[in-house]
Protein backbone atom coordinates (compact mmCIF):
# COMPACT_ATOMS: atom_id res chain seq x y z
CA UNK A 1 0.00 0.00 0.00
CA UNK A 2 1.21 3.06 -1.11
CA UNK A 3 1.70 5.84 1.74
CA UNK A 4 0.01 9.16 1.41
CA UNK A 5 0.92 13.04 1.77
CA UNK A 6 0.79 14.73 4.71
CA UNK A 7 -1.28 17.70 4.62
CA UNK A 8 -0.36 20.60 6.14
CA UNK A 9 -1.95 23.95 6.70
CA UNK A 10 -0.27 27.30 7.12
CA UNK A 11 -1.60 30.38 7.47
CA UNK A 12 0.96 33.03 6.68
CA UNK A 13 1.13 36.95 6.66
CA UNK A 14 3.77 38.10 4.04
CA UNK A 15 5.16 41.94 4.64
CA UNK A 16 7.74 42.18 1.72
CA UNK A 17 9.17 45.87 2.10
CA UNK A 18 11.51 45.31 -1.00
CA UNK A 19 8.66 44.55 -3.46
CA UNK A 20 5.93 46.44 -1.19
CA UNK A 21 3.88 43.43 -1.52
CA UNK A 22 1.53 42.83 1.87
CA UNK A 23 -1.07 39.69 2.11
CA UNK A 24 -2.66 36.95 3.99
CA UNK A 25 -2.42 33.82 2.55
CA UNK A 26 -4.50 30.29 3.38
CA UNK A 27 -1.91 27.40 2.08
CA UNK A 28 -2.64 23.70 2.44
CA UNK A 29 1.19 21.84 1.75
CA UNK A 30 1.12 18.13 0.68
CA UNK A 31 4.34 16.86 2.38
CA UNK A 32 5.44 14.10 -0.08
CA UNK A 33 6.27 10.84 2.06
CA UNK A 34 9.59 11.11 1.34
CA UNK A 35 9.89 14.72 1.63
CA UNK A 36 11.49 16.29 4.79
CA UNK A 37 10.73 19.36 6.82
CA UNK A 38 13.32 20.66 5.86
CA UNK A 39 12.26 20.20 1.99
CA UNK A 40 8.53 21.18 2.63
CA UNK A 41 10.04 24.37 4.67
CA UNK A 42 11.83 25.80 1.97
CA UNK A 43 9.11 25.33 -0.30
CA UNK A 44 7.02 27.64 2.54
CA UNK A 45 9.66 30.12 1.97
CA UNK A 46 9.96 30.08 -1.83
CA UNK A 47 6.15 31.06 -1.51
CA UNK A 48 7.30 34.08 1.19
CA UNK A 49 9.48 35.23 -1.03
CA UNK A 50 7.91 35.51 -4.05
CA UNK A 51 4.29 36.03 -2.51
CA UNK A 52 1.60 37.04 -5.14
CA UNK A 53 -1.85 35.99 -5.27
CA UNK A 54 -1.32 34.06 -8.54
CA UNK A 55 1.41 31.95 -7.17
CA UNK A 56 0.36 28.21 -6.77
CA UNK A 57 2.30 24.91 -6.08
CA UNK A 58 2.99 22.50 -8.13
CA UNK A 59 2.44 18.71 -7.89
CA UNK A 60 5.75 18.16 -6.17
CA UNK A 61 7.91 15.13 -5.99
CA UNK A 62 5.40 13.62 -7.83
CA UNK A 63 5.76 15.53 -11.08
CA UNK A 64 8.70 15.66 -12.68
CA UNK A 65 7.68 18.36 -15.22
CA UNK A 66 6.16 20.47 -12.88
CA UNK A 67 8.38 23.34 -10.20
CA UNK A 68 7.52 23.56 -6.32
CA UNK A 69 5.63 26.64 -7.69
CA UNK A 70 4.92 28.36 -10.02
CA UNK A 71 3.33 31.90 -11.22
CA UNK A 72 1.27 31.86 -14.82
CA UNK A 73 -0.61 34.74 -15.98
CA UNK A 74 -4.08 34.94 -17.21
CA UNK A 75 -2.93 32.65 -20.84
CA UNK A 76 -1.47 29.60 -18.92
CA UNK A 77 2.16 31.11 -19.66
CA UNK A 78 4.55 30.55 -16.89
CA UNK A 79 5.99 33.70 -15.65
CA UNK A 80 7.85 32.04 -13.39
CA UNK A 81 9.36 28.28 -12.08
CA UNK A 82 10.60 28.33 -9.02
CA UNK A 83 11.92 24.85 -7.64
CA UNK A 84 13.91 23.74 -4.82
CA UNK A 85 16.93 21.16 -4.24
CA UNK A 86 19.24 20.19 -6.22
CA UNK A 87 18.12 19.62 -10.01
CA UNK A 88 19.95 18.29 -13.10
CA UNK A 89 21.14 20.95 -15.24
CA UNK A 90 19.07 19.43 -17.91
CA UNK A 91 15.40 20.27 -15.55
CA UNK A 92 16.34 23.86 -15.00
CA UNK A 93 17.54 24.29 -19.20
CA UNK A 94 13.54 22.81 -19.88
CA UNK A 95 12.35 24.95 -17.49
CA UNK A 96 14.14 27.98 -18.90
CA UNK A 97 12.63 27.01 -22.07
CA UNK A 98 8.98 27.32 -20.82
CA UNK A 99 9.40 30.34 -18.64
CA UNK A 100 10.21 33.68 -18.24
CA UNK A 101 11.86 33.42 -15.42
CA UNK A 102 13.42 30.87 -13.23
CA UNK A 103 13.93 30.96 -9.96
CA UNK A 104 16.24 27.65 -8.01
CA UNK A 105 16.50 28.28 -4.38
CA UNK A 106 19.40 25.85 -2.87
CA UNK A 107 19.75 24.25 0.28
CA UNK A 108 21.94 21.56 2.21
CA UNK A 109 24.88 22.97 2.90
CA UNK A 110 28.69 21.80 1.47
CA UNK A 111 26.62 19.59 -1.03
CA UNK A 112 25.57 22.76 -2.76
CA UNK A 113 28.73 24.21 -3.26
CA UNK A 114 29.82 20.90 -4.94
CA UNK A 115 26.71 20.61 -6.98
CA UNK A 116 27.40 24.65 -8.06
CA UNK A 117 30.92 23.53 -9.02
CA UNK A 118 29.79 20.65 -11.24
CA UNK A 119 27.20 23.03 -12.68
CA UNK A 120 27.72 26.74 -12.60
CA UNK A 121 29.63 27.12 -16.05
CA UNK A 122 26.68 25.65 -17.88
CA UNK A 123 24.01 27.11 -15.70
CA UNK A 124 25.39 30.70 -16.70
CA UNK A 125 24.15 30.32 -20.49
CA UNK A 126 20.42 30.37 -19.23
CA UNK A 127 19.96 34.48 -19.38
CA UNK A 128 16.61 33.46 -17.26
CA UNK A 129 17.57 32.29 -14.10
CA UNK A 130 18.19 32.96 -11.08
CA UNK A 131 20.43 30.63 -8.00
CA UNK A 132 19.52 30.92 -4.61
CA UNK A 133 21.23 29.46 -1.73
CA UNK A 134 19.51 29.04 1.62
CA UNK A 135 22.26 28.41 4.28
CA UNK A 136 22.00 25.82 6.18
CA UNK A 137 20.98 26.77 9.58
CA UNK A 138 18.72 28.79 8.24
CA UNK A 139 17.20 25.56 6.58
CA UNK A 140 17.33 23.41 10.12
CA UNK A 141 15.81 26.43 12.22
CA UNK A 142 12.82 26.65 9.45
CA UNK A 143 12.51 22.71 9.78
CA UNK A 144 11.51 22.83 13.47
CA UNK A 145 8.75 25.36 12.82
CA UNK A 146 7.24 22.64 10.65
CA UNK A 147 3.58 21.59 11.98
CA UNK A 148 0.28 20.07 10.80
CA UNK A 149 -1.35 24.00 11.46
CA UNK A 150 1.16 26.65 11.30
CA UNK A 151 0.33 30.00 11.63
CA UNK A 152 3.10 32.01 10.01
CA UNK A 153 4.53 35.26 10.08
CA UNK A 154 7.36 36.70 7.36
CA UNK A 155 9.13 39.61 6.90
CA UNK A 156 11.73 40.51 3.86
CA UNK A 157 13.62 43.76 3.65
CA UNK A 158 16.88 44.62 2.16
CA UNK A 159 17.34 40.99 1.61
CA UNK A 160 17.14 39.52 4.78
CA UNK A 161 14.21 37.21 5.62
CA UNK A 162 12.46 36.82 8.96
CA UNK A 163 9.97 33.37 9.10
CA UNK A 164 8.53 32.88 12.65
CA UNK A 165 5.30 31.97 14.51
CA UNK A 166 4.28 32.50 17.81
CA UNK A 167 7.51 31.06 19.90
CA UNK A 168 10.52 31.30 17.58
CA UNK A 169 11.91 33.54 14.37
CA UNK A 170 14.81 32.82 11.62
CA UNK A 171 16.62 34.94 10.28
CA UNK A 172 17.22 33.69 6.94
CA UNK A 173 20.17 35.54 4.85
CA UNK A 174 20.44 33.81 1.68
CA UNK A 175 23.22 34.30 -0.84
CA UNK A 176 22.37 34.73 -4.19
CA UNK A 177 24.95 32.59 -6.43
CA UNK A 178 23.52 33.75 -9.96
CA UNK A 179 21.35 36.48 -11.06
CA UNK A 180 19.39 36.75 -13.90
CA UNK A 181 19.05 39.42 -16.71
CA UNK A 182 15.45 39.40 -16.16
CA UNK A 183 13.34 42.21 -14.37
CA UNK A 184 13.19 40.90 -10.85
CA UNK A 185 9.34 40.40 -10.06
Amino acid sequence: MALKATVHKVDMAVSDMDRGYYGSHTLTLARHPSETSERMMVRLLAFAMFADEALTYGRGLSADDEPALWLKDLTGNIECWIDVGLPDERELRKACGRARRVVLLTYGGRAVGIWWNQNQAALARHENLDVIDIPIEATTALAKLADRNMQIVATLQDGQIWMGNAVETVLIEPEVLKRSGKAQS
